[in-house]
């Protein structure tokens, strides 16, 4: 019985998830630029569209297991968006001569999320230092720090295979 109302408890957290999200990046989601990381690989057999809403829903629930107060509006829009480079990484054409995606997608992401929607610095911070400490200025934020450390489980359990 505890088994069976776990079970339905972790399905309501998990749609309780999925509508935030929608609330707060529905124009996210439905962009056309957003619609095309459903073509991309990011990490194994994940893609980016599915890593970022991954992202998204591991930030808010870090965020609410260490009852770390944030703006939840802007934490979802950043970790929607951190990814937001628009090319697939692994494709010779897109890869920079020093092969170092990893320390220039967030530029390149963050160009493109302020061309593309209307960001608060928050957001921009966020997009911005994801990837620290490869990016060498720290987070300024609680929601970027939340997403940078979402970001570097979730892409652990994607690359392993455990999170799909």
């Amino acid at each position: 019985m505890r088994e069976k109302y776990a079970v339905n408890r972790q399905k309501e957290k998990e749609k309780q998830l999925r509508r935030q999200i929608r609330e707060a990046g529905a124009d996210i989601l439905e962009s056309v630029n957003f619609q095309l990381t459903r073509e991309h690989i990011q990490h194994g057999t994940v893609t980016v569209h599915a890593h970022c809403i991954n992202v998204a829903k591991h930030s808010l629930m870090l965020a609410d297991k260490l009852k770390i107060r944030v703006r939840h509006r802007e934490l979802i829009r950043g970790a929607l968006l951190h990814d937001y480079f628009l090319y697939d990484w692994h494709d010779k054409e897109h890869i920079n001569p020093f092969k170092l995606h990893g320390f220039f997608h967030p530029g390149r992401a963050l160009r493109n999320a302020t061309r593309d929607f209307e960001l608060t610095e928050r957001e921009q911070d966020i997009i911005r230092k994801h990837m620290w400490p490869m990016t060498i200025v720290p987070p300024k934020c609680r929601e970027a720090w939340i997403v940078t450390a979402a970001d570097k489980w979730v892409s652990l359990l994607e690359t392993l295979r455990i999170h799909k």
